[in-house]
C-alpha cells in the first residue's frame, strides 16, 4: 500500500496511525478554521495570515505555559540574588527550545501518534513504561507547584486560600471539559496574552535598558559569587525553561488540533512567537527583580514569589505588586492546564483510549479522569496542613533536571527513524546539534544530582565535570564513529523515492503495526546503554535527596 495517501485516503483505507477518530477533521483554532482536505496554495499575504491565525495555539501555549510558577520563582531568584548578570543564559536557551519543540511538532503532524506511544512501539515496553511513569510522577509534582504559585498570589491579594484555590481548580477543570476544542484554545490564549502583565511592571520599575541589553548578549558570571551556587541556579533555569512535559504536550496538542504536515511551516511560526513571549517574560522578571532589590537589604536573600510581590510594593507601590500577583496566578493556571493535559494525553495515547478535547467527559472517561484527578489531588495537597510544599518544589527541580536528558535522547532517536518520519526525518546537521545539547544536559544533570549528596560541592568539582565530561563525550563519540567506519557500518537509510513538495506535505506515518521494527546503530545503542546506567544512578541520588529533605523538615 502506498505511503503517499492524503489524509482522506488514509482514513478510507484504514492505513492511518491516528488512534482517536476525533483527531481527524477540520482544524478549528481559536482564530480561524481550515477544512479537512484543504490543500490549496496560500499565495497572498491575506491567505497566509488567515492560515497562521487558524494554526496559532500549540507553540504559544506550550512556551508561555513554561513560564509557570516554578519559572517565576527561578527567574526572580536569579534577579534578586545576582542582578541581571545571568540574562545571557536565556539567549543560549533559545536554540535549545526551538530545536526540541520543532522536532515534537514535526512528530505530531507527521505521525498522528503521541510521544509516549511512539516510545512504546519503537523501543519496547521497558522504555515506554518508564517514559509514562516518570512523566506522570514529575507532572503530578509540577501541578502541585502550580497550585503553590496560585496560593502565593492569593495570599498577596488577601484572598482566602481555600476559596481561591478551589475556584482555580474548578476553572482549570471546566476549561478543558466542554468538549469544544476551540473554546479551550480561546480560553488558553486569553491567559497567554494576559501574561503580558509583566511588561507594565518593567515600565513601572524601569531598570536600565542598556544594562539589560549588555547582560543579555554578553556571557558573564556574577562577581563575588560561588561558582557551585551559580551553576545550580543556571541548571534550575535550564530545568524550568526546557521541561519534559513540553515535549509530550505539544506533540499531542498538535495531533488533537488536527494539524497535518502541509501546515508545519505555520506551526514553526507559532512556535517562534511563543519563544519570543517566553524569553520576554523571563527577561522582564529577572530585570525588575534585579532593579527592585539591587542595593537593598533583601539583595541575595531570595525567599519566594510572595517575597518578590512584597518587595515590589515596598519599593515601587501597590500596583506593580498586584500586577505580579495576578501574573503569577495566570501563569500557574496556564501551567496546570498544560501539564495536566500532557499527562492525560500520554496515558490516553498509550492505552489507545479516546483522548481528545473535541470529546466531552462522558465520551472520553479515562482521559478526563486522569486530567481531573490530577487537578483535585494537587489542589487538595496544597490546602492540606502539614504538606511539605518546600520538599515537593525541590523535588520538581531535581526530577526535571534528571529526566530531561532521557526525554531528549528518545526525541532524537525518533526523529531519525525513517519508518516514522520518512522524508521529514532529521538532517545530519540537526543531529549533531541535538547530540551536543544532550551532552550538555547530561553534564548539567550530573552536577545537579551530585549536589544532592554533596551540598558543599566545590568549584573545582564543577569545572572538572564540565571539562572532563566534554572530553570524555567527544572521545567516545569519535571512537564509535571510527569503529563504525572501519566495520563498514553505514547510517541506516530507508530508500524513499524522490517526492514533490505536495507528496511530502501529504506523507503521513502508516499504521504502527505495518512498520518494520526499529533499527538502532551502534552509536544509538551506546546512547541507550549510557542512559540506562545514568538513570539508575540518578534515581538513587533522588531517593537520597527525598530522605534527607524529609528528615530535615
Amino acid at each position: 500500500m502506498t505511503q503517499f495517501n492524503t489524509m482522506n485516503e488514509a482514513v478510507k483505507v484504514g492505513s492511518s496511525a491516528v488512534l482517536d477518530s476525533a483527531h481527524i477533521g477540520d482544524i478549528r483554532g481559536a482564530f480561524g478554521t481550515i477544512k479537512l482536505g484543504d490543500h490549496s496554495a496560500r499565495t497572498s499575504w491575506k491567505q497566509r495570515w488567515q492560515t497562521l491565525l487558524a494554526i496559532l495555539g500549540p507553540g504559544l501555549i506550550v512556551m508561555v505555559g513554561d513560564n509557570d510558577a516554578g519559572a517565576f520563582g527561578t527567574y526572580t531568584q536569579a534577579g534578586q540574588n545576582y542582578g541581571t548578570s545571568l540574562l545571557w543564559t536565556l539567549l543560549l536557551l533559545v536554540p535549545v527550545l526551538y530545536v526540541n519543540q520543532e522536532m515534537v511538532l514535526r512528530l505530531g503532524a507527521v505521525t498522528g501518534v503521541g510521544h509516549a506511544r511512539l516510545i512504546f512501539e519503537r523501543f519496547g515496553k521497558f522504555w515506554g513504561a518508564f517514559s509514562v511513569i516518570d512523566l506522570f510522577l514529575l507532572n503530578a509534582l509540577t501541578i502541585v507547584t502550580e497550585f503553590i504559585g496560585i496560593s502565593l498570589g492569593l495570599d498577596y491579594l488577601g484572598v482566602s486560600r481555600i476559596w481561591g484555590v478551589g475556584i482555580a481548580a474548578v476553572i482549570i477543570i471546566g476549561a478543558a471539559s466542554t468538549g469544544d476544542f476551540r473554546r479551550f484554545e480561546r480560553f488558553s490564549l486569553f491567559l497567554v496574552f494576559a501574561s503580558l502583565l509583566l511588561i507594565p511592571i518593567v515600565i513601572m520599575v524601569h531598570p536600565a535598558p542598556t544594562q539589560i541589553a549588555h547582560d543579555f548578549l554578553v556571557p558573564q558570571m556574577p562577581k563575588d559569587s560561588k561558582l557551585s551556587e551559580v551553576m545550580l541556579l543556571i541548571i534550575g533555569i535550564v530545568g524550568t525553561t526546557v521541561a519534559p512535559w513540553q515535549l509530550f504536550f505539544q506533540q499531542s496538542y498538535v495531533i488533537d488540533k488536527r494539524i497535518t504536515p502541509q501546515f508545519i511551516k505555520y506551526q514553526k511560526a507559532d512556535l517562534w512567537i511563543g519563544i519570543v513571549m517566553v524569553v520576554v517574560g523571563a527577561v522582564a522578571m529577572i530585570a525588575f527583580a534585579a532593579q527592585t532589590f539591587g542595593g537593598q537589604p533583601e539583595f541575595g536573600n531570595f525567599t519566594d514569589a510572595l517575597g518578590i510581590a512584597n518587595g515590589l510594593e515596598k519599593y515601587y507601590g501597590r500596583v506593580p505588586g498586584v500586577f505580579f500577583a495576578i501574573a503569577l496566578i495566570d501563569a500557574s493556571i496556564i501551567g496546570a492546564l498544560a501539564v495536566s493535559l500532557s499527562t492525560a494525553y500520554a496515558i490516553g495515547d498509550t492505552l489507545a483510549v479516546k483522548h481528545s478535547l473535541h470529546r466531552k467527559p462522558s465520551d472520553a472517561k479515562a482521559f478526563y479522569a486522569v486530567y481531573i484527578g490530577l487537578i483535585i489531588v494537587a489542589a487538595a495537597l496544597v490546602l492540606t496542613p502539614g504538606t511539605p510544599l518546600g520538599l515537593l518544589t525541590n523535588l520538581v527541580q531535581t526530577l526535571a533536571g534528571v529526566l530531561l536528558p532521557s526525554a531528549t535522547v528518545f526525541l532524537l532517536l525518533l526523529c531519525n527513524d525513517k519508518a516514522v518520519l520518512g522524508p521529514w526525518a532529521n538532517s545530519k546537521r540537526l543531529n549533531w546539534f541535538t547530540a551536543a545539547i544532550i551532552a550538555v544536559l547530561v553534564m548539567l544533570s550530573v552536577i545537579l544530582t551530585a549536589a544532592v549528596l554533596f551540598p558543599d560541592i566545590s568549584d573545582a568539582y564543577i569545572l572538572g565535570v564540565l571539562i572532563g565530561g566534554t572530553v570524555i563525550g567527544a572521545v567516545l563519540a569519535f571512537a564509535v564513529k571510527l569503529y563504525e567506519r572501519k566495520q563498514g557500518v553505514q547510517a541506516i537509510e530507508d530508500n524513499l523515492p524522490a517526492m514533490t513538495q505536495a507528496e511530502r506535505d501529504n506523507w503521513r506515518m502508516p499504521a504502527m503495526e505495518t512498520l518494520a521494527p526499529a533499527r538502532l546503530s551502534l552509536s544509538s545503542r551506546m546512547w541507550m546503554l549510557v542512559l540506562r546506567g545514568y538513570l539508575v544512578i540518578a534515581a538513587g541520588l533522588l531517593i537520597v535527596k527525598l530522605i534527607v529533605l524529609a528528615v530535615a523538615s
